[in-house]
């Protein structure tokens, strides 16, 4: 029996648009609530959300009896970590600051089974294999795994083309926050200049045959992100949903005191 196909890499290989959110509260009851909201994708945030390994395992566990996709941050593009959340069950994972095609390519070998990877073989005790009941694991994983990278800094989009040329990179996701901050335009990542770079990268990802994605929370930004290619797209963040939600309902009563 093969591993179950990956829906999220074969909607991006089909050019579907998919619609996520970003899930960063680090708690399973919460991500299975993000999970029925009806969102394509969620990313389990292990970079700036207080997850651990079992945190993530807890998310992957709930998110499988929903529709929606999980996609795993791992804190650092560092070989053991995606080998954790590999085993774990996770099929697709993103990872920060990319900057380099020497970078991607290390990456797609982690991710990667021998002879032409370095992801070490001990499915038979994993999560990802069902615990063995999923006899060709070690042969069919490979092909279901879908690496994305973020390119999110000067240096990354410098590499841009050389990064995109790197067989087995499936998307390329440009994270606005940090190169606003790289640019010198802190917490303005809606600053022309800005602008102008994530849009440019979006339209080079999509010429390349790549999925383009990005994270956004303003419709305007997110419009335009689509119309130059984007494909898989973060609307939101559950931190800030709650948070923007719970600060306007105090306030609403908040004003009412005489």
């Amino acid at each position: 029996m093969p591993v179950p196909v990956n829906s999220f890499k074969q909607a991006l290989a089909n050019g579907e648009m998919q619609f996520g959110c970003w899930i960063a509260l680090a708690d399973a009851y919460s991500a299975e609530m993000m999970g029925q909201a009806g969102f394509d994708w969620l990313v389990v945030d292990g970079e700036h959300g207080p997850n651990d390994l079992r945190s993530i395992l807890s998310q992957l566990q709930v998110l499988a009896a929903t529709q929606a996709h999980a996609v795993v941050r791992v804190p650092v593009g560092e070989t053991y970590m995606l080998k954790q959340v590999l085993d774990a069950g996770a099929q697709t994972v993103l990872v920060p600051m990319v900057e380099s095609a020497d970078q991607a390519r290390q990456l797609v070998r982690d991710v990667t089974y021998p002879p032409h990877g370095d992801r070490g073989v001990g499915y038979a005790l994993t999560r990802a294999s069902r615990f063995s009941t999923i006899a060709d694991y070690g042969t069919t994983a490979d092909a279901q795994i879908c690496l994305l990278v973020q390119v999110e800094n000067r240096r990354g989009l410098a590499a841009l083309d050389e990064i995109l040329a790197v067989e087995g990179v499936h998307g390329v996701f440009i994270g606005p926050a940090d190169l606003a901050a790289d640019m010198g335009h802190m917490g303005n990542a809606d600053h022309p200049e800005v602008q102008t770079a994530i849009m440019d990268a979006l339209a080079r990802i999509k010429a390349a045959g790549k999925a383009p994605g990005i994270l956004s929370t303003r419709d305007e930004m997110t419009n335009d992100a689509i119309a130059a290619g984007a494909q898989f797209v973060a609307v939101g963040a559950d931190v800030l949903l709650l948070g923007q939600a719970a600060r306007a309902l105090a306030q609403k009563w908040q004003t009412t005191k005489g």
